[in-house]
């Protein structure tokens, strides 16, 4: 019996399955390829001496190697980290197991993330040279790129563009890591713990005592902490001019935004203060357009999206018109 054992390069040596010690204590024989292992150090300290052999590179040599190695016993082979080649599993002409002896938690795979981002940081000459305000283009590009994906139904390209999204977040938080903490420096890690503060201070409803039954109480709750938050930054900054306003619920909103999302923001935040704004319209198109703003948070629409969804229709029939124009039109 042979069992091939998988493990992986995201789980620390010598962290592995009760049923992958069981198979390595067991086995007659444990081979592992004479490059070397990371678990070899965790297996010699439980007293397990796996038998170092110079093992054939390609699947075909290796199967036959195994099968012959596994033919009058039982023997654990310490596969390569990583994947193994299924080529590998098909070619061997004894009864054999994989064993996956170090699964992965969620998210193991960003810690591939993190150690891509650094090589690029280093050896790329485009990487090495970029800089907060250079990416800040692309930060807005791929968020963009993400929301066409998902306004036109491509989930498969969501998840790559997903993807583009979250390597701007690593790649800001490696540049911020070579400022010292003093500086404004952070790393990764440091922006996972600060999110995962704020998600669980913010849901006290999941994570403590508060009870919320609705959408409307999770709402409220919600609004009330970040008042706190506010107030407590201002102290917090020792700005005493800034503790001592008064603050506004259009305190956080960011301006840089566009202009109809930035309407809507300010106006859903007005409204929380028992501010409304009227829906008809003034002297000036921007008066014109507020007031439209107001008129589709009351229909319970959103403004960006209902215009970029007749945005992309009248661009679908500038197409279809110069599609069926004749040559001396165009």
């Amino acid at each position: 019996m042979l069992t091939v054992l998988q493990s992986s390069p995201r789980v620390a040596p010598g962290l592995l399955s009760w049923e992958a010690w069981s198979a390595l204590r067991e086995a007659s024989q444990v081979l592992v390829d004479e490059a070397g292992h990371p678990l070899l150090p965790a297996l010699k300290a439980a007293g397990v001496e796996p038998v170092v052999v110079a093992a054939p590179a390609d699947s075909a040599s290796l199967a036959a190697f195994l099968s012959a190695a596994a033919a009058d016993g039982s023997v654990v082979w310490l596969a390569p980290q990583g994947p193994v080649d299924p080529l590998l599993l098909a070619a061997l002409s004894v009864p054999h197991q994989l064993l996956n002896g170090s699964p992965e938690l969620p998210g193991a795979h960003l810690l591939d993330l993190v150690s891509i981002m650094d090589r690029l940081r280093v050896s790329c000459p485009w990487d090495r040279e970029q800089t907060h305000s250079s990416l800040l283009r692309y930060l807005l590009e791929e968020a963009y790129e993400a929301a066409e994906t998902i306004e036109l139904g491509d989930l498969a390209g969501l998840r790559e563009e997903i993807g583009d999204v979250m390597f701007q977040a690593f790649f800001h938080a490696r540049i911020a890591a070579e400022r010292p903490s003093d500086e404004g420096g952070f790393t990764i890690d440091d922006v996972a713990d600060t999110l995962a503060a704020k998600l669980i201070r913010r849901h006290p409803h999941v994570f403590g005592s508060v009870t919320a039954t609705s959408a409307a109480d999770v709402n409220a709750n919600w609004e009330e902490i970040k008042q706190a938050e506010r107030v407590a930054k201002a102290a917090l900054s020792g700005d005493s001019a800034a503790a001592e306003v008064t603050p506004s619920v259009l305190d956080g909103v960011p301006f840089g935004q566009p202009a109809l999302s930035l309407a809507a923001q300010l106006q859903r935040r007005a409204k929380r203060a028992g501010i409304t704004v009227p829906t008809d319209g003034g002297d000036s198109i921007g008066d014109a357009l507020m007031a439209l703003v107001a008129r589709a948070r009351e229909a319970g629409l959103d403004p960006e999206l209902e215009l970029r969804a007749v945005a992309r229709r009248f661009a679908d029939s500038v197409r279809e018109q110069e599609r069926t124009a004749g040559p001396a039109e165009k």
